[in-house]
């Protein structure tokens, strides 16, 4: 009767099987097209990585590989800490339908004491623990997650739509959140403006947001801007921004907004409420065949066709089921993953509970970005608005 392999014969046999390559030669390979895969987990890659590799914890490769590459023929090398959980790594990757797969033999302790490059870890210990679980992803990992911390979004109101979206841009980990407004708190706002409490009536929004996202998220940075958007202050407001959430309540400053994010072609995340009903649309500059703000509205209504929440009422989970998609929008785009609303519009009734899909393309006679446009100035457009109204 045979007895049952040891832990080193069958490490033995699991290395006649699996191919092993040093890691000067994985390097190599890599700098060729090869795939590098460190299987460690997220609080061992912290102190860092080989430079170029892909961060993918062993108990999650079978799960997340084939999003990752789905190529089976391209060659992937797995490495480890000191080379022997690459081989199980390699071992599943080669069941998996892979076949040009090695295991870097050594590890990653072989491949620091050969001078090999290394990546130093963006992340702490407690942005790994805190951003656990969205590092999972491949679309963000650690190299989504160092975009996140350097980017910098403004948002424009810290109420109805803006709380839900700043709260869950700050959890996600946005470096830097800008917060323009200059109203204060108020008892009729708790209902649908999640981000102040009841202590912090008569406070500015801007400072309530602002303890309410530091409690949520110390390592983000928050702007204040106690200024209502005004012609003479839009573009200082929103200059050195990554993209824009539109929070406002009202058509001027939505017209100011979009003629500055045209201007300084930053993206803007649009987002409207009333009574039960809801949109959302992105309108983004940068691509010559985005439509903008006004291929939708091309004239401000007058105020008697357009109410706001305080005239017209609101149900109170409305805004942030529209905030939350703004910032579903605004974290697709700072990633670059996904789809993002650009050339759609996105209603929601929540009535009927249905969302609704509408195509926007282009206007070429768009007042704001067809062909024959003029721009003549922020005061202009703050005229024309108030006109309208």
């Amino acid at each position: 009767m045979s007895l049952p392999p040891n832990r080193d014969t069958w490490l033995a046999e699991l290395r006649g099987r699996i191919p092993e390559t040093a890691p000067a030669q994985a390097l190599a390979l890599q700098a060729h097209g090869a795939l590098l895969v460190d299987v460690r987990e997220d609080g061992e890659r912290v102190a860092g990585s080989p430079a170029g590799a892909l961060g993918l914890s062993r108990g999650f490769l079978e799960l997340r590989i084939e999003q990752a590459e789905p190529d089976r023929e391209r060659p992937i090398l797995t490495l480890c800490g000191s080379g022997m959980r690459s081989l199980l790594a390699a071992e599943a990757l080669l069941r998996l339908g892979y076949r040009n797969v090695q295991s870097v033999a050594g590890g990653f302790e072989r491949w620091k004491a050969e001078g090999l490059p290394v990546a130093t870890g963006a992340l702490d210990a407690d942005a790994v623990e805190r951003y656990a679980r969205q590092l999972r992803l491949p679309q963000v990992g650690e190299a989504g997650q160092a975009k996140l911390a350097a980017a910098k979004v403004v948002l424009l109101g810290a109420g109805g739509l803006g709380a839900p979206a700043a709260l869950y841009l700050a959890a996600a980990g946005v470096g830097e959140l800008t917060l323009v407004d200059d109203d204060r708190v108020e008892r009729s706002n708790l209902h649908r403006q999640v981000i102040h409490a009841d202590a912090r009536v008569g406070m500015a929004k801007t400072e309530s947001a602002r303890i309410a996202l530091n409690a949520l998220n110390p390592r983000v940075r928050i702007e204040l801007r106690n200024e209502r958007l005004r012609a003479d202050n839009v573009e200082r407001l929103l200059d050195g921004h990554d993209l824009v959430i539109d929070g406002a309540d009202n058509f001027p400053a939505r017209y100011l907004l979009a003629a500055a994010t045209r201007q300084l072609k930053l993206p803007m995340v649009y987002g409207a409420v009333e009574r039960f009903t809801g949109q959302v649309s992105v309108f983004d500059p940068r691509r010559d065949d985005a439509p903008c703000y006004r291929c939708l509205f091309p004239e401000p209504p007058a105020a008697a066709e357009a109410p706001n929440c305080s005239e017209a009422g609101v149900l109170g989970v409305l805004p942030g089921i529209v905030g939350l998609l703004q910032a579903t929008e605004a974290l697709k785009l700072l990633l670059g993953a996904g789809e993002p609303l650009v050339g759609r519009l996105l209603s929601f009734d929540a009535l009927a509970m249905r969302f609704r899909e509408t195509r926007l393309p282009r206007d070429p006679h768009c007042p704001g970005c067809g062909a024959g446009a003029v721009f003549h100035g922020y005061e202009d457009i703050a005229a024309f608005c108030a006109a309208a109204g």
